[in-house]
């Protein structure tokens, strides 16, 4: 209550701007205007299972090829957006400046796009943000999925259980890996804490390339006893790189 307050405070005061253009930010996204909103890339037609855009828009729940022959361990995955400009830039200067600002807003477009569709699916009984290793964590000085996971939870009233799960294996950057490689090296990196007591859960990261950690993770929260995990990320990567999307020039 206190902190809503001091929202509002700081708002009339400093009028928010928009933190890729300057110009004044707008509501409901106070840190983005409503030109910068509308230029992020939408993930629109995705497939059902693993969110990666397909060919055309689907008329219903439709799963890509992939999925269908060889289905991740994870049972939905829900991603607005495709990881390409200005949203890179948006989520580097989140992930790797510590500009946790920026990570208010992606995490609030992401929970907005999950309360548009909220009538649609059963709501998990916990967020689990991706662990990060504690040397990694360390580093960065925080766990990028575990800010995103704040504004998740306050607007869908989900708690976050973010120490469930921990990574046991420090773990080369996926970045710089295939497809396979990625899958290799994220293999038992992480465990679990204690037994879970939820039976649904949502996986909250950035971005979701290859979905190699996320179903890592979510084998590991499955072997455990959990029946349903879902991934919640902000954006996709459709090349497997994780390199960022070249927006066209018409």
């Amino acid at each position: 209550m206190v902190d809503g307050w001091l929202h509002r405070i700081q708002a009339l005061v400093l009028p928010p701007s928009c933190i890729l253009c300057g110009d004044r930010g707008q509501q409901p996204l106070l840190d983005l205007c409503f030109g910068c909103a509308a230029d992020l890339p939408a993930n629109a037609g995705a497939c059902a299972r693993c969110a990666a855009p397909l060919p055309v828009e689907p008329a219903g729940c439709l799963e890509c090829g992939r999925c269908m022959t060889r289905p991740p361990a994870f049972d939905r995955a829900v991603v607005p957006h495709l990881y390409g400009y200005p949203l890179d830039r948006i989520i580097q200067m989140f992930k790797y400046h510590g500009a946790l600002a920026f990570g208010r807003v992606l995490g609030t477009l992401l929970a907005r796009h999950l309360q548009a569709g909220a009538n649609a699916r059963r709501a998990p009984q916990a967020l689990i943000p991706v662990p990060l290793h504690p040397a990694r964590h360390r580093e960065r000085g925080f766990n990028q999925a575990l800010e995103l996971a704040r504004p998740v939870s306050e607007m869908l009233d989900i708690r976050i259980d973010d120490g469930l799960c921990r990574r046991v294996r420090d773990t080369r950057d996926q970045t710089e890996l295939d497809a396979r490689e990625r899958r290799k090296n994220i293999r038992r990196a992480f465990a679990l804490t204690r037994d879970p007591v939820v039976e649904h859960v949502a996986l909250i990261d950035d971005v979701l390339t290859t979905g190699s950690t996320t179903a890592e993770l979510a084998r590991t929260l499955k072997r455990a006893g959990v029946k349903t995990v879902e991934v919640w990320a902000v954006a996709r990567a459709v090349d497997g790189t994780g390199r960022p999307i070249q927006r066209q020039v018409n």
